[in-house]
Protein backbone atom coordinates (compact mmCIF):
# COMPACT_ATOMS: atom_id res chain seq x y z
CA UNK A 1 0.00 0.00 0.00
CA UNK A 2 2.80 2.43 0.89
CA UNK A 3 4.55 1.72 -2.41
CA UNK A 4 1.42 2.59 -4.39
CA UNK A 5 0.84 5.71 -2.30
CA UNK A 6 4.36 6.95 -2.99
CA UNK A 7 3.85 6.28 -6.70
CA UNK A 8 0.74 8.45 -6.58
CA UNK A 9 2.64 11.30 -4.93
CA UNK A 10 5.25 11.16 -7.71
CA UNK A 11 2.52 11.42 -10.35
CA UNK A 12 1.32 14.66 -8.73
CA UNK A 13 4.88 15.98 -8.66
CA UNK A 14 5.40 15.08 -12.31
CA UNK A 15 2.41 17.28 -13.11
CA UNK A 16 3.89 20.20 -11.15
CA UNK A 17 1.92 19.86 -7.89
CA UNK A 18 2.84 19.29 -4.25
CA UNK A 19 1.38 16.17 -2.64
CA UNK A 20 1.90 14.46 0.70
CA UNK A 21 0.53 11.51 2.63
CA UNK A 22 -1.10 13.03 5.68
CA UNK A 23 -2.84 12.11 8.90
CA UNK A 24 -3.66 8.66 10.21
CA UNK A 25 -1.65 6.68 7.69
CA UNK A 26 1.57 8.54 8.50
CA UNK A 27 0.84 8.43 12.23
CA UNK A 28 0.22 4.69 12.15
CA UNK A 29 3.28 4.10 9.94
CA UNK A 30 5.45 5.72 12.61
CA UNK A 31 3.74 3.66 15.31
CA UNK A 32 4.17 0.43 13.31
CA UNK A 33 0.40 0.03 13.13
CA UNK A 34 -1.54 -1.25 10.14
CA UNK A 35 -3.67 1.42 8.48
CA UNK A 36 -6.17 1.10 5.64
CA UNK A 37 -7.10 4.77 5.29
CA UNK A 38 -4.76 6.64 3.00
CA UNK A 39 -5.23 10.43 2.75
CA UNK A 40 -3.29 12.72 0.46
CA UNK A 41 -3.17 16.51 0.70
CA UNK A 42 -2.13 18.57 -2.30
CA UNK A 43 -2.23 22.06 -3.76
CA UNK A 44 -4.01 20.59 -6.81
CA UNK A 45 -7.72 21.48 -6.89
CA UNK A 46 -10.36 18.78 -7.45
CA UNK A 47 -10.62 19.78 -11.10
CA UNK A 48 -6.82 19.62 -11.41
CA UNK A 49 -6.93 16.09 -9.98
CA UNK A 50 -9.63 15.14 -12.48
CA UNK A 51 -7.38 16.34 -15.29
CA UNK A 52 -4.63 13.99 -14.10
CA UNK A 53 -6.88 11.03 -13.24
CA UNK A 54 -9.86 10.79 -15.58
CA UNK A 55 -11.78 8.27 -13.47
CA UNK A 56 -11.67 10.28 -10.24
CA UNK A 57 -14.91 10.66 -8.30
CA UNK A 58 -15.92 14.07 -6.94
CA UNK A 59 -18.51 13.39 -4.20
CA UNK A 60 -17.03 15.96 -1.83
CA UNK A 61 -15.83 18.56 -4.30
CA UNK A 62 -17.46 21.30 -2.25
CA UNK A 63 -15.06 20.51 0.59
CA UNK A 64 -12.05 20.10 -1.66
CA UNK A 65 -11.96 16.30 -1.41
CA UNK A 66 -12.12 13.63 -4.12
CA UNK A 67 -11.98 9.84 -4.09
CA UNK A 68 -9.52 7.99 -6.27
CA UNK A 69 -8.85 4.28 -6.70
CA UNK A 70 -5.28 3.72 -7.84
CA UNK A 71 -4.08 0.16 -8.43
CA UNK A 72 -6.98 -1.18 -6.35
CA UNK A 73 -6.16 1.06 -3.35
CA UNK A 74 -8.65 3.75 -2.29
CA UNK A 75 -7.31 7.24 -1.63
CA UNK A 76 -8.98 10.41 -0.43
CA UNK A 77 -7.30 13.45 -1.93
CA UNK A 78 -7.88 16.83 -0.32
CA UNK A 79 -6.85 20.22 -1.62
CA UNK A 80 -5.01 22.51 0.84
CA UNK A 81 -7.73 24.66 2.36
CA UNK A 82 -8.88 26.90 5.17
CA UNK A 83 -12.19 26.20 6.91
CA UNK A 84 -13.68 29.69 7.28
CA UNK A 85 -16.73 28.88 9.42
CA UNK A 86 -18.63 25.89 10.74
CA UNK A 87 -22.36 25.17 10.73
CA UNK A 88 -24.33 23.02 13.16
CA UNK A 89 -21.18 22.35 15.19
CA UNK A 90 -20.07 19.75 12.68
CA UNK A 91 -19.07 20.81 9.12
CA UNK A 92 -17.46 23.90 7.60
CA UNK A 93 -20.00 25.98 5.68
CA UNK A 94 -17.28 27.87 3.82
CA UNK A 95 -13.81 26.90 2.70
CA UNK A 96 -11.03 28.62 0.79
CA UNK A 97 -8.27 26.86 -1.12
CA UNK A 98 -4.69 27.80 -0.26
CA UNK A 99 -1.23 26.99 -1.56
CA UNK A 100 0.15 26.64 1.96
CA UNK A 101 0.56 23.20 3.50
CA UNK A 102 0.97 24.60 7.02
CA UNK A 103 -2.31 26.54 6.76
CA UNK A 104 -4.05 23.33 5.71
CA UNK A 105 -2.54 21.43 8.64
CA UNK A 106 -3.66 24.06 11.14
CA UNK A 107 -7.33 23.41 10.32
CA UNK A 108 -7.00 19.77 11.39
CA UNK A 109 -8.11 18.36 14.73
CA UNK A 110 -5.18 16.79 16.61
CA UNK A 111 -1.45 17.30 16.26
CA UNK A 112 -0.72 13.60 15.75
CA UNK A 113 -2.92 13.76 12.63
CA UNK A 114 -0.89 16.53 10.98
CA UNK A 115 2.25 14.56 10.18
CA UNK A 116 3.06 14.26 6.47
CA UNK A 117 5.23 12.05 4.28
CA UNK A 118 6.66 13.04 0.91
CA UNK A 119 7.35 10.82 -2.10
CA UNK A 120 10.84 9.99 -0.74
CA UNK A 121 9.38 8.86 2.62
CA UNK A 122 10.68 11.93 4.44
CA UNK A 123 8.49 12.87 7.44
CA UNK A 124 7.26 16.47 7.37
CA UNK A 125 6.46 17.84 10.82
CA UNK A 126 5.52 21.52 10.60
CA UNK A 127 3.67 21.74 13.94
CA UNK A 128 6.04 19.89 16.28
CA UNK A 129 3.74 16.86 16.31
CA UNK A 130 6.49 14.25 16.74
CA UNK A 131 6.88 15.39 20.34
CA UNK A 132 3.22 14.55 21.07
CA UNK A 133 3.53 11.24 19.26
CA UNK A 134 6.63 10.38 21.30
CA UNK A 135 4.92 11.34 24.55
CA UNK A 136 1.73 9.50 23.54
CA UNK A 137 -0.60 12.42 24.07
CA UNK A 138 -3.72 13.63 22.23
CA UNK A 139 -3.56 17.40 21.79
CA UNK A 140 -5.58 19.73 19.58
CA UNK A 141 -4.05 21.88 16.87
CA UNK A 142 -4.43 25.34 18.36
CA UNK A 143 -7.13 26.40 20.82
CA UNK A 144 -8.93 23.32 22.19
CA UNK A 145 -12.17 25.13 23.05
CA UNK A 146 -12.40 26.53 19.54
CA UNK A 147 -11.72 23.16 17.94
CA UNK A 148 -14.46 21.42 19.94
CA UNK A 149 -16.94 24.22 19.34
CA UNK A 150 -16.25 23.99 15.60
CA UNK A 151 -16.96 20.26 15.57
CA UNK A 152 -18.29 18.45 18.64
CA UNK A 153 -17.46 15.07 17.06
CA UNK A 154 -13.86 15.85 17.99
CA UNK A 155 -14.73 15.06 21.61
CA UNK A 156 -15.47 11.46 20.66
CA UNK A 157 -12.58 11.35 18.21
CA UNK A 158 -10.18 12.39 20.98
CA UNK A 159 -11.47 9.55 23.16
CA UNK A 160 -11.38 7.13 20.23
CA UNK A 161 -7.77 7.94 19.32
CA UNK A 162 -6.74 7.73 22.98
CA UNK A 163 -8.45 4.33 23.15
CA UNK A 164 -7.05 2.85 19.95
CA UNK A 165 -3.52 4.15 20.50
CA UNK A 166 -3.55 3.82 24.32
CA UNK A 167 -2.54 7.50 24.55
CA UNK A 168 -3.29 10.08 27.21
CA UNK A 169 -5.43 13.16 26.60
CA UNK A 170 -3.65 16.45 27.33
CA UNK A 171 -4.77 18.35 30.41
CA UNK A 172 -5.81 21.31 28.28
CA UNK A 173 -7.98 19.10 26.07
CA UNK A 174 -9.49 17.41 29.13
CA UNK A 175 -10.63 20.78 30.44
CA UNK A 176 -12.09 21.70 27.07
CA UNK A 177 -13.98 18.42 26.82
CA UNK A 178 -15.44 19.07 30.26
CA UNK A 179 -16.39 22.62 29.27
CA UNK A 180 -17.98 21.64 25.95
CA UNK A 181 -19.38 18.14 26.48
CA UNK A 182 -22.99 19.39 26.30
CA UNK A 183 -22.37 20.03 22.59
CA UNK A 184 -22.63 16.27 22.09
CA UNK A 185 -26.39 16.59 22.59
CA UNK A 186 -26.61 18.12 19.11
CA UNK A 187 -24.46 15.49 17.43
CA UNK A 188 -26.35 12.99 15.28
CA UNK A 189 -26.76 9.49 16.66
CA UNK A 190 -25.38 8.18 13.38
CA UNK A 191 -22.04 9.89 14.12
CA UNK A 192 -22.15 8.88 17.77
CA UNK A 193 -22.63 5.26 16.79
CA UNK A 194 -19.77 5.39 14.29
CA UNK A 195 -17.28 6.59 16.89
CA UNK A 196 -18.60 4.40 19.70
CA UNK A 197 -18.39 1.35 17.43
CA UNK A 198 -14.70 2.08 16.93
CA UNK A 199 -14.18 2.54 20.67
CA UNK A 200 -16.12 -0.64 21.51
CA UNK A 201 -14.24 -2.59 18.81
CA UNK A 202 -10.83 -1.71 20.21
CA UNK A 203 -8.89 -4.21 22.36
CA UNK A 204 -8.58 -1.19 24.71
CA UNK A 205 -12.37 -0.65 24.86
CA UNK A 206 -12.35 -0.68 28.66
CA UNK A 207 -9.98 2.30 28.63
CA UNK A 208 -12.27 4.19 26.26
CA UNK A 209 -15.30 3.44 28.41
CA UNK A 210 -13.41 4.64 31.47
CA UNK A 211 -12.71 7.94 29.67
CA UNK A 212 -16.39 8.34 28.79
CA UNK A 213 -17.24 7.74 32.46
CA UNK A 214 -14.53 10.13 33.60
CA UNK A 215 -15.86 12.95 31.44
CA UNK A 216 -19.46 12.05 32.38
CA UNK A 217 -20.64 12.24 28.80
CA UNK A 218 -22.67 9.02 28.76
CA UNK A 219 -25.90 10.98 29.31
CA UNK A 220 -25.14 13.09 26.21
CA UNK A 221 -24.49 9.91 24.25
CA UNK A 222 -27.72 8.18 25.24
CA UNK A 223 -26.00 5.21 26.90
CA UNK A 224 -25.89 3.89 30.46
CA UNK A 225 -22.54 3.25 32.13
CA UNK A 226 -23.81 2.86 35.69
CA UNK A 227 -22.90 -0.83 35.71
CA UNK A 228 -19.53 -2.49 35.23
CA UNK A 229 -19.11 -2.94 31.47
CA UNK A 230 -17.32 -6.10 30.39
CA UNK A 231 -15.14 -5.90 27.30
CA UNK A 232 -16.16 -8.38 24.58
CA UNK A 233 -14.67 -9.49 21.28
CA UNK A 234 -17.67 -8.05 19.41
CA UNK A 235 -18.85 -4.43 19.93
CA UNK A 236 -22.47 -5.65 20.00
CA UNK A 237 -21.68 -7.32 23.31
CA UNK A 238 -20.82 -3.89 24.71
CA UNK A 239 -23.80 -2.19 23.06
CA UNK A 240 -26.10 -4.66 24.85
CA UNK A 241 -24.57 -3.73 28.20
CA UNK A 242 -24.73 0.05 27.75
CA UNK A 243 -28.48 0.04 26.98
CA UNK A 244 -28.48 2.50 24.02
CA UNK A 245 -31.48 4.79 23.69
CA UNK A 246 -34.03 4.24 20.92
CA UNK A 247 -32.52 6.98 18.75
CA UNK A 248 -29.62 4.71 17.79
CA UNK A 249 -30.26 2.90 14.51
CA UNK A 250 -29.14 -0.71 14.29
CA UNK A 251 -29.46 -3.03 11.31
CA UNK A 252 -31.91 -5.92 11.51
CA UNK A 253 -28.97 -8.29 11.79
CA UNK A 254 -27.50 -6.28 14.68
CA UNK A 255 -30.89 -6.23 16.42
CA UNK A 256 -31.21 -10.01 16.13
CA UNK A 257 -27.76 -10.56 17.62
CA UNK A 258 -28.40 -8.09 20.44
CA UNK A 259 -31.76 -9.67 21.31
CA UNK A 260 -30.23 -13.14 21.32
CA UNK A 261 -27.43 -11.99 23.65
CA UNK A 262 -29.95 -10.27 25.95
CA UNK A 263 -32.08 -13.43 26.14
CA UNK A 264 -29.08 -15.41 27.36
CA UNK A 265 -28.04 -12.71 29.84
CA UNK A 266 -31.51 -12.80 31.41
CA UNK A 267 -31.08 -16.53 32.12
CA UNK A 268 -27.54 -15.91 33.42
CA UNK A 269 -26.58 -19.35 32.17
CA UNK A 270 -25.99 -21.08 28.85
CA UNK A 271 -27.80 -24.40 28.54
CA UNK A 272 -27.22 -26.83 25.70
CA UNK A 273 -30.64 -25.88 24.35
CA UNK A 274 -29.67 -22.19 24.26
CA UNK A 275 -26.40 -23.11 22.61
CA UNK A 276 -28.38 -25.05 19.99
CA UNK A 277 -30.99 -22.33 19.45
CA UNK A 278 -28.77 -19.23 19.59
CA UNK A 279 -25.62 -20.60 18.03
CA UNK A 280 -22.04 -20.74 19.26
CA UNK A 281 -21.09 -17.16 18.34
CA UNK A 282 -23.88 -15.43 20.24
CA UNK A 283 -23.28 -17.72 23.22
CA UNK A 284 -19.56 -17.01 23.03
CA UNK A 285 -20.22 -13.25 23.37
CA UNK A 286 -22.74 -13.79 26.18
CA UNK A 287 -20.28 -16.07 28.00
CA UNK A 288 -17.67 -13.28 28.06
CA UNK A 289 -20.18 -11.00 29.78
CA UNK A 290 -21.35 -13.68 32.22
CA UNK A 291 -17.82 -14.68 33.16
CA UNK A 292 -18.28 -18.19 31.78
CA UNK A 293 -15.30 -19.89 30.16
CA UNK A 294 -15.93 -18.70 26.62
CA UNK A 295 -13.49 -21.17 25.02
CA UNK A 296 -15.58 -24.08 26.30
CA UNK A 297 -18.61 -22.74 24.42
CA UNK A 298 -17.20 -23.83 21.06
CA UNK A 299 -16.21 -27.23 22.47
CA UNK A 300 -19.71 -27.77 23.84
CA UNK A 301 -21.25 -26.69 20.56
CA UNK A 302 -19.08 -29.13 18.60
CA UNK A 303 -20.28 -31.96 20.86
CA UNK A 304 -24.00 -31.24 20.38
CA UNK A 305 -25.66 -34.31 18.80
CA UNK A 306 -27.48 -32.10 16.28
CA UNK A 307 -26.91 -28.54 15.06
CA UNK A 308 -30.30 -27.98 13.41
CA UNK A 309 -33.61 -29.73 12.64
CA UNK A 310 -32.30 -31.22 9.41
CA UNK A 311 -29.78 -33.26 11.44
CA UNK A 312 -32.54 -35.28 13.15
CA UNK A 313 -32.26 -38.90 11.97
CA UNK A 314 -35.97 -39.09 11.13
CA UNK A 315 -37.20 -36.58 8.58
CA UNK A 316 -40.48 -34.66 8.78
CA UNK A 317 -42.21 -36.71 6.09
CA UNK A 318 -41.07 -39.91 7.80
CA UNK A 319 -42.59 -38.76 11.09
CA UNK A 320 -45.89 -37.95 9.39
CA UNK A 321 -46.00 -41.32 7.64
CA UNK A 322 -44.77 -43.33 10.61
CA UNK A 323 -47.44 -41.94 12.93
CA UNK A 324 -50.00 -41.70 10.14
CA UNK A 325 -50.71 -38.12 11.19
CA UNK A 326 -54.05 -36.78 10.03
CA UNK A 327 -53.40 -33.33 11.56
CA UNK A 328 -50.05 -32.35 10.06
CA UNK A 329 -49.91 -29.15 12.13
CA UNK A 330 -48.87 -31.33 15.09
CA UNK A 331 -45.60 -32.31 13.44
CA UNK A 332 -43.98 -29.02 14.48
CA UNK A 333 -44.61 -29.76 18.17
CA UNK A 334 -43.23 -33.26 17.73
CA UNK A 335 -40.04 -32.01 16.09
CA UNK A 336 -39.57 -29.40 18.82
CA UNK A 337 -39.93 -32.18 21.38
CA UNK A 338 -37.40 -34.34 19.55
CA UNK A 339 -34.94 -31.45 19.39
CA UNK A 340 -35.11 -30.95 23.14
CA UNK A 341 -34.86 -34.65 23.97
CA UNK A 342 -31.89 -35.17 21.65
CA UNK A 343 -30.04 -32.02 22.75
CA UNK A 344 -30.52 -32.96 26.43
CA UNK A 345 -29.32 -36.51 25.69
CA UNK A 346 -32.62 -38.03 26.81
CA UNK A 347 -32.74 -39.96 23.55
CA UNK A 348 -30.05 -40.66 20.98
CA UNK A 349 -30.24 -39.28 17.48
CA UNK A 350 -30.86 -42.74 16.10
CA UNK A 351 -33.71 -43.62 13.73
CA UNK A 352 -34.83 -46.75 15.58
CA UNK A 353 -34.64 -45.06 18.99
CA UNK A 354 -36.59 -42.05 17.73
CA UNK A 355 -39.27 -44.31 16.24
CA UNK A 356 -39.64 -46.14 19.54
CA UNK A 357 -39.95 -42.80 21.38
CA UNK A 358 -42.61 -41.62 18.91
CA UNK A 359 -44.68 -44.76 19.33
CA UNK A 360 -44.39 -44.69 23.12
CA UNK A 361 -45.20 -40.99 23.36
CA UNK A 362 -47.49 -40.09 20.49
CA UNK A 363 -49.11 -43.09 18.81
CA UNK A 364 -52.18 -43.32 21.04
CA UNK A 365 -52.67 -39.52 20.97
CA UNK A 366 -52.28 -39.09 17.24
CA UNK A 367 -54.08 -42.03 15.63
Amino acid sequence: MLEKALELLKIFEEHGYEAYLVGGFVRDFLLNRKSNDVDICTNATPMDVKEIFKDVKLPFEGYGSVHLTYKKVNFEITTYRMDLEYKNGRLPSKIMYTDSLVIDLKRRDFTINTLCMDSKQNIIDLLGSMVDLKHKVIKTVGNADLKLKEDSLRILRAIRFATELKFNISENLKKSIDNNKQLLSNLSFFRKKQELNKIFSSPNASYGISLIKCFKIDKYLGINLDRNIINTSDPLGIWVQVEPCDKYQFTNNEKQYMKAILDILKDKNISNMELYKKGNYVCYIAAQILGINAVEIYDRYDKLPIKNKSDIALKTIDIINYLNLKDKSKVKLIINDLEEKIINNEINNDELEIKKYLIDTYENNML
